[in-house]
């Protein structure tokens, strides 16, 4: 699959040279870069297609420095009095997103500029790593207009404390990249000279795992996450056999044995 077939007017999608990294980037400054289908299609695709591919780290942005808005209220609008199905069919699309990073092999990244709002903010929260620049805004404004953040509120919170949540999604005020960094929403903060080498430098490092670990690390950490502590351990000692055994590992213990740089296999 090629780079502009998974392109669209709202969306641009990239892959790096090495095929280690998809760069997925919406494209409505003028709208803030807030979700409308084509964007939710399009997002849908460049996932499916980093889940697919070689790529090891999927980065998801906004262009115009901000990261997106949350949901299209314009296009909300269009199904007032249609019905339940109307309403359950517009409000799947998050989800829907949220859960195919989530199953995705690959490590998610959001890279998180100006307004990082409702919807938006639930996208940022799905994903394993946040790299904010210190001068973004975050935030569940959509209770102003009489919107519970619903979908948003199962990565949010799964994110940060529980009090600090709660105020965050009951109150609808912003916060800054600082005040969020300290909920647990931020992996790394970056003034704005060094936001894009803060995200590079994190990518490096996440892109040089073997495809084997970042894949059964990730389905490993959402599986015991929600599980009892001993049944955890019990499961985590399987994967840590499974990991140990596999031809990755081989590769790299006899690559740190040799003082050399280990050749990870590539992924299926």
């Amino acid at each position: 699959m090629e780079d502009q077939e998974l392109s669209n007017e709202a969306l641009d999608v990239s892959v790096s040279d090495d095929g280690f990294v998809v760069r997925a980037t919406i494209d409505r400054p003028e709208e803030r870069n807030s979700l409308n289908e084509p964007v939710i299609l399009g997002l849908l695709d460049a996932i499916k297609f980093a889940d697919e591919s070689e790529a090891r780290v999927f980065v998801l942005r906004g262009a115009g420095g901000t990261f997106c808005s949350g949901g299209d209220l314009s296009e909300m609008s269009g199904v007032i009095g249609q019905g339940s199905e109307a309403y359950r069919e517009q409000f799947s699309s998050l989800s829907a997103i949220v859960q195919a990073m989530v199953d995705a092999s690959v490590l998610t990244v959001a890279a998180v500029e100006g307004y990082c709002l409702a919807g938006g903010l639930g996208l940022a929260s799905a994903c394993e790593f946040v790299v904010a620049r210190d001068d973004a805004e975050f935030g569940t404004p959509e209770v102003n207009v009489g919107l519970f953040p619903a979908q948003a509120m199962a990565p949010i919170m799964r994110s940060v404390d529980q009090k600090a949540g709660l105020k965050l999604l009951f109150t609808g005020e912003h916060v800054t990249a600082e005040e969020a960094a300290e909920m647990g929403l931020v992996t790394e903060l970056a003034p704005e000279g060094e936001f894009e080498a803060t995200l590079d430098d994190l990518v490096d490092q996440l892109v040089n795992n073997s495809p084997v670990l970042i894949e059964v690390g990730k389905e490993a950490y959402y599986t015991q996450r929600d599980m009892g502590f001993q049944e955890a351990l019990s499961y985590l000692k399987e994967i840590i056999t499974v990991v140990a055994m596999s031809d990755a590992t081989e590769e790299g213990i006899n690559s740190f044995l040799m003082d050399d740089d280990p050749e990870w296999e590539v992924r299926q």
